[in-house]
């Protein structure tokens, strides 16, 4: 939690700034090779521990930096420990930038062998348009490491969970809307969600367009934080959203990370996002992340009935072409924000739950596939709530109106919980600047209650409507079909009473202008 760590924050815009001014204007290009860079750095440390680990126990161990390294497209042979950044760091400029670029990252791409991360780094480029901007990202890098250390000493939290926490502050840069309508999931949505769905430990969990592995991450931070709840909860937290947070890295032993490793999985038909993602989470402790580059709307995805759990917040704008569209879809339609929402149902294993974020057109769109996913929705499963948020909390990305739609594959509907988010806990505008007021602990208060209270007050934040009411309109699930506003009546005064108040003032400012009168000379 760095939100009162300004040093960190100051690194992190430096950073920034010198991508920026070092003609590295993209924000994902940016966050790509600031990326590479972290990921060298920490493999480095990473390395360096299991060394002094067995040193000490006297365990034989064997470094990925032992060796002779083979420069791909030469005859060239270096020692792999030159490719450490502990040892490169220490070269002049120019031949710092060479020796990254042709020896370094091509060995960092390599390095597992076999596994997702190595796909998708196949086709990574590094770019960096002049030695010094490497200079100063380095200089910039070690000083963040060592606040990193700072703060983990001083204030008792884990090293990786601050290292994690750095991680997304540097995502959360990223202020630019993506292609055809993908946008970075605000951290408080994705922990409102997972709160929501109380996923467990063993429980499959996918995304299908993961981005940045906002959602992954989410859910693996949820699971580590309920066993420090179940072991201490003396150690909880509650963070600046309302949600508890413990250290989670003191319970991330081997076991749970298998288990989480073969638990989570993440589809992106954006290679950069791809890698973002994949290097997220091994920076939160995720060694094997399971995210692949896939289109999951194509005919090359089958993953039908294998998740216990999906949470996504897929494109809301563009069409895919027909001739595309897997077979399983069976929605009239290419527009992507339908058969995304479709494509989450099918991957759901028979009592698997979802929450997904769509746009609120979906929840009352006239036409004919619209009010076939709703239907499916309400009729094949059970639709446990329509969470309605406002039109700002994906600014600066968009404005549009969003809702969260949370339901069971193969569960039967009778009433529908829904309420009406207005307030998240930051301004509306395109600056998101954190204010009080946010109705998000309400929102898991009240629907982990809603079963107890059945509350159908429809003039309130949040009430059931039953299923019967929905088909009967259509199976409109928009809010405001449903709930009763409440106007408060103005009374104005009478015609004649505001004219003699008006008589009365004009008759005061004359006399005032008689009095400034006199007293000129």
């Amino acid at each position: 939690m760095l939100q009162n760590n300004s040093n960190i924050k100051s690194l992190i815009a430096k950073l920034w700034q010198n991508f920026w001014s070092g003609g590295i204007s993209n924000p994902l290009t940016a966050i790509e090779q600031i990326t590479y860079l972290i990921f060298m750095k920490r493999i480095d440390e990473l390395e360096a521990k299991r060394e002094r680990d067995a040193e000490f126990t006297g365990e034989a161990y064997i470094s990925r930096f032992s060796g002779k390294y083979k420069v791909p497209g030469s005859d060239t042979e270096v020692e792999k420990s030159e490719l450490r950044w502990s040892n490169f760091k220490r070269k002049p400029a120019e031949e710092m930038l060479l020796h990254v670029q042709i020896k370094v990252f091509p060995f960092l791409k390599e390095m597992n062998g076999g596994s997702t991360f190595t796909k998708a780094m196949s086709n990574a480029v590094f770019i960096m348009p002049k030695p010094s901007l490497l200079v100063e990202a380095i200089n910039i890098i070690e000083q963040l490491f060592t606040e990193i250390e700072r703060d983990a000493t001083e204030g008792g939290q884990a090293f990786q969970d601050i290292q994690g926490d750095v991680y997304e502050l540097l995502l959360s840069e990223i202020a630019t809307a993506g292609k055809n309508g993908q946008f970075r999931t605000p951290r408080h949505i994705i922990k409102l969600m997972v709160e929501l769905l109380e996923p467990q430990l063993g429980q499959r969990m996918a995304d299908p367009s993961c981005g940045t592995a906002g959602f992954i991450l989410g859910f693996y931070q949820y699971i580590l934080t309920s066993l420090v709840r179940s072991k201490d909860p003396g150690k909880l937290m509650v963070d600046e959203d309302g949600f508890e947070r413990a250290t989670i890295s003191g319970v991330l032993t081997e076991q749970v990370k298998e288990i989480l490793e073969q638990s989570l999985y993440g589809y992106d038909v954006d290679t950069t996002m791809v890698r973002l993602g994949l290097m997220n989470l091994m920076m939160h402790g995720i060694d094997q992340p399971q995210i692949d580059y896939k289109d999951t709307l194509s005919k090359s995805f089958n993953e039908d009935s294998q998740y216990d759990i999906v949470m996504a917040n897929p494109p809301f704008t563009g069409n895919i072409d027909k001739g595309d569209i897997n077979e399983s879809l069976k929605l009239p339609t290419t527009k992507t924000e339908l058969l995304f929402v479709e494509r989450i149902f099918t991957m759901l294993k028979m009592g698997g739950t979802a929450a997904v974020v769509v746009p609120q057109g979906v929840l009352f769109g006239s036409g004919k596939a619209f009010e076939t996913l709703r239907k499916q929705l309400t009729d094949k499963a059970e639709l446990k709530a329509v969470i309605a948020m406002p039109s700002g909390v994906f600014k600066p990305y968009a404005g549009v109106s969003t809702a969260i739609l949370i339901f069971t594959k193969g569960g039967e509907t009778n009433d529908v919980w829904f309420y009406d988010m207005q307030a998240d806990g930051y301004t509306l505008d395109d600056k998101r600047n954190k204010i009080g007021g946010s109705d998000l602990p309400d929102i898991v208060n009240q629907y982990k209650a809603r079963n107890e209270k059945k509350d159908n007050n429809l003039e309130a934040k949040y009430f059931f409507v039953p299923k019967a009411e929905i088909v009967a309109n259509g199976y409109d699930l928009s809010i405001s079909k449903y709930k009763v506003e409440v106007y408060e009546e103005v009374v104005y005064e009478k015609p004649d009473v505001i004219i003699g108040k008006l008589e009365t003032i004009e008759s005061e400012i004359s006399k005032g202008l008689i009095q400034l009168k006199a007293l000129l000379p």
